[in-house]
């Protein structure tokens, strides 16, 4: 039989994991939309630029 804490920390476990890949997702969508509607942005913080590059690479 299983133990119910397993179980339990289990279905947490993939909730959290599945919020961390949605929230991801979400913050790459938003910053490539904002980073096309203000061009003046590009060059500010590397990561952004970074992030912004390797979504226009992969589309």
């Amino acid at each position: 039989m299983e133990n119910p804490t397993t179980t339990d920390r289990d279905v947490a476990l993939d909730r959290v994991i599945t919020q961390r890949v949605s929230l991801k997702f979400r913050h790459a969508s938003r910053l490539a939309k904002l980073m096309d509607e203000r061009q003046d942005l590009r060059g500010v913080h590397a990561l952004a630029d970074f992030v912004d590059d390797s979504l226009r690479w992969s589309a």
